[in-house]
């Protein structure tokens, strides 16, 4: 049998993304029993920052949200680890 390098690498990097664990959110972060350590919001009051910390975890968490009332999705929001 003769696979592509496209098709093989489709399926090892969905195989992966199947195995990771699931996106950060806001809600997960505080079940999670996460900390806010700190918050910001921007002058037009379309995007906020929340940094989150937790005792015994050597890194942050940063979560981005932008509101923006012309997408179909208004709240878009990024997690990622600050290290």
């Amino acid at each position: 049998m003769h696979y592509s390098f496209g098709f093989v690498l489709a399926f090892a990097l969905c195989s992966g993304l199947s195995a990771a664990e699931p996106p950060r959110t806001i809600e997960r972060m505080l079940s999670e029993e996460w900390d806010i350590a700190g918050y910001v919001g921007t002058f037009d009051n379309r995007s906020t920052l929340i940094l989150f910390r937790k005792k015994g975890v050597n890194f942050l968490v940063q979560c981005s949200i932008l509101y923006d009332v012309t997408r179909s999705q208004r709240v878009v929001t990024n997690c990622y680890e600050v290290h």
